[in-house]
C-alpha cells in the first residue's frame, strides 16, 4: 500500500493534469510576437486573478487588474490589531494535499504549510463531540462509541454500493483517464438530480440503521465535520469531493493564505517580452485599478472595461473571476456577450452561507491539563449548538493563539447575520461554556474579535456555489466557457474562472483550475498555442473533456 500513487484532483468530469502542464520546462505555451504587450483585463484579484495574471504575463501579455474591494478574494488572512502574524483566516483556511496545481504556487515560492486542525487528527490532538448535550472527547476514531464505528462503516458501504469508489479512487489516484471515464460518466445522469441525503439513504447500509445514524452523520460527517447543510446538494458535488480527497490530509499555510497571492503579485518570472525582473505588481503600477462596472464590446472588435471613476480602457480579452451573480447586480455587462444558456447558468447557480468568529488569545492556554480529568483543558470541538466546529491555532507558547470559536454554514450562519461581534462572540461563548463548564475563556481574550459574513458581502453575496440536483448542464456551460472555437465572434474574449465555475466550489484547486483554462484560452484566442511536447487542457477537451447531458 506505501507504494501506491497518490490520490490528486485529476478530474473526475475532466482529467487533464494541471500540474503537469504547470510543470512542463516547455511552458504552457506561446503567442504571436505582435501581440507581445497587450493588454488584456483581469476583474478580481482573488486566486483565480492573481494566478491567471500571473501566466499571463509570463506569455508577454500586461494582465491589468481590477478589484472592487480587498486584495485576495476569498484567500483572506486577517491580522488582529497590534500583530504582524497572528491572523484570521476569513476565507479558505484548510488546503488538501491533493491540490497540486494550487501547491505548485505555494512551493515555488517556497511557503511553509503545517497539518490543519482538523477533528481527530494528531494536528488537532484531542477532539470533542458535543451532540443533544452527550460529550465524547477523542483523540481518534477509536475512542468514540460504537455508533460513530458504525457510521462511518455505513458511508464507506454507500459510496461502494452506489458509486464503485474503490475502482474510481484507483481510476484517479493512476491517473487512467480511460478507466475514469468509464465509471463516472455514466454516473453524472444517474446522479446530478438526485441529492446528497437521497445518496445516504437509499443505500443499503443506512437503511439497516436508525435515524440516529443519519443524524450523527449530518452533525459530525467524514473528514473537516457536520455535512447536514449539504444534504440538498448534488450528489456529484459531494462526491467529487470524497473522490479527491479534499476534505483529506489538509493543511494551512503559515503566516497565512493570502501571502501566497501577495508574493505571487511580486514574484519575478522569465517572460516573454518583459525584461528580466519584471512582476505583476510592476506591470500594474504597484496596485490594482478599482471597480470594474461595465463591460462592453468596442468598435474595433476588442471589450472595453469602465471602472467606477468612469475610466473605459480597451482590451484585447476579458478575464472574470469575480462571483457569478455579480455580472447581472454589479457589472453592467453586455447582454450580448454571453449566449442566454450561459446567462442562465451565470444566474441560478446558487451560493451557500458561511459564518466565521475568531479571537485572540494571551496564549495556547487550552494545552493546558486539566488535573482532574487529565486532558486538554479544550479540544477541536463539533457540536450542534451554535458553534458547529471550533479550531484552535497554536502559533508557540509565548506568543498570542487564535481560536475559531464558531465556523457555520446556511442555516448556521444566518442564525448570526444580523449580529455584530461583540454578540457573535457572547453566543459562541455561551455555547462552549456549556460544553466546558469549568475552563475560563473570557479572561484569555485579547484584542477585538474578527468575524465575517460572506453573504453580507456586496463583493461576495455568499460563500462558495452549492450546486443544486440538476445543476451539471449549468456547471458544464460555465466550465467550458474557454472552449470558444465554436463560438459566434460576438461572444469570443470573455473568459471566466474562480472556483464557482469549477467543478469543486469552495476550494482553491478549482479557482487554480479555471484560471488555468483561461489562460489556455485568452492565449488561442490571441493566436497562440501550446507546444507540442506540452499539449493544455484545451487542446484534449474535445477527447476527454466531461460528459454532455441532453438539453
Amino acid at each position: 500500500m506505501s507504494n501506491q500513487k497518490p490520490v490528486t484532483a485529476f478530474g473526475p468530469d475532466f482529467p487533464f493534469a494541471y500540474d503537469d502542464w504547470l510543470a512542463h520546462p516547455a511552458g504552457l505555451g506561446s503567442i504571436p510576437a505582435d501581440r507581445h504587450g497587450q493588454a488584456v483585463a483581469v476583474i478580481g484579484a482573488g486566486a483565480a486573478g492573481i494566478i491567471a495574471g500571473h501566466e499571463l504575463m509570463k506569455l508577454g501579455l500586461k494582465p491589468e487588474i481590477y478589484e472592487s474591494g480587498k486584495f485576495g478574494g476569498r484567500l483572506r488572512s486577517e491580522p488582529f490589531e497590534g500583530t504582524e502574524d497572528v491572523i484570521a483566516e476569513l476565507g479558505g483556511m484548510r488546503f488538501p494535499v491533493s491540490s497540486r496545481a494550487f501547491y505548485h504556487y505555494v512551493e515555488a515560492l517556497k511557503l511553509e504549510s503545517r497539518p490543519f486542525p482538523n477533528p481527530l487528527t494528531p494536528a488537532a490532538g484531542s477532539t470533542v463531540i458535543d451532540l443533544e448535550g452527550e460529550t465524547h472527547f477523542a483523540r481518534t476514531l477509536d475512542d468514540l462509541p460504537q455508533l460513530y464505528h458504525e457510521v462511518a462503516a455505513a458511508y464507506r458501504a454507500a459510496l461502494e454500493e452506489h458509486a464503485d469508489f474503490t475502482a474510481l479512487t484507483d481510476a484517479v489516484r493512476n491517473r487512467d483517464v480511460v478507466r475514469l471515464k468509464a465509471i463516472w460518466d455514466p454516473m453524472v445522469a444517474k446522479w446530478d438530480e438526485r441529492t446528497f441525503y437521497d445518496f445516504v439513504v437509499s443505500s443499503q447500509a443506512f437503511q439497516n440503521l436508525s435515524f440516529r445514524h443519519r443524524e450523527v452523520f449530518g452533525q459530525v460527517g467524514f473528514g473537516t465535520g457536520g455535512w447536514d447543510s449539504d444534504f440538498p446538494n448534488s450528489m456529484l458535488e459531494i462526491l467529487r469531493v470524497n473522490l479527491l480527497e479534499l476534505d483529506d490530509h489538509q493543511r494551512f499555510i503559515v503566516g497565512g493564505v493570502e501571502n501566497v497571492l501577495h508574493c505571487l503579485w511580486r514574484q519575478p518570472a522569465i517572460c516573454a517580452h518583459w525584461p528580466e525582473g519584471t512582476t505583476l505588481a510592476a506591470l500594474n503600477g504597484g496596485a490594482t485599478l478599482g471597480r470594474a462596472v461595465k463591460i462592453s464590446r468596442n468598435d474595433t472588435g476588442g471589450l472595453t472595461v469602465t471602472d467606477l471613476w468612469g475610466v473605459s480602457r480597451d482590451y484585447a480579452a476579458v478575464l472574470v473571476t469575480c462571483q457569478s451573480h455579480l455580472l447581472t447586480t454589479s457589472v453592467a455587462v453586455d447582454e450580448a456577450l454571453f449566449d442566454q444558456k450561459l446567462w442562465m447558468a451565470l444566474d441560478r447557480t446558487r451560493y451557500m452561507q458561511a459564518a466565521k468568529t475568531f479571537v485572540m488569545v494571551d496564549r495556547p492556554f487550552w494545552n493546558d491539563i486539566d488535573p482532574a480529568t487529565g486532558r486538554p483543558l479544550l479540544s477541536m470541538t463539533l457540536t450542534d449548538r451554535n458553534t458547529r466546529g471550533t479550531y484552535f491555532f497554536d502559533n508557540g507558547p509565548d506568543k498570542p493563539g487564535v481560536i475559531c470559536l464558531s465556523y457555520s454554514w446556511m442555516t448556521d450562519a444566518l442564525k448570526v447575520l444580523p449580529y455584530g461581534p461583540e454578540k457573535r462572540v457572547e453566543l459562541a461563548l455561551a455555547a462552549l461554556e456549556r460544553i466546558y463548564p469549568d475552563v475560563d475563556i473570557r479572561s484569555h481574550i485579547r484584542g477585538n474579535p474578527i468575524c465575517v459574513s460572506w453573504e453580507a458581502d456586496e463583493n461576495f453575496l455568499g460563500a462558495f456555489k452549492g450546486a443544486l440536483p440538476g445543476h451539471y448542464r449549468y456547471n458544464h456551460r460555465m466550465y467550458g466557457h474557454f472552449m470558444q472555437g465554436e463560438m459566434p465572434m460576438e461572444q469570443r474574449g470573455i473568459f471566466l474562472a474562480g472556483d464557482g465555475i469549477s467543478w469543486t466550489p469552495a476550494w482553491v484547486e478549482g479557482s487554480v483550475q479555471t484560471a488555468l483554462n483561461a489562460v489556455w484560452g485568452i492565449m488561442t484566442h490571441l493566436g497562440g498555442k501550446c507546444a507540442a511536447e506540452n499539449l493544455g487542457p484545451g487542446d484534449l477537451w474535445p477527447t476527454v473533456g466531461p460528459v454532455a447531458l441532453p438539453d
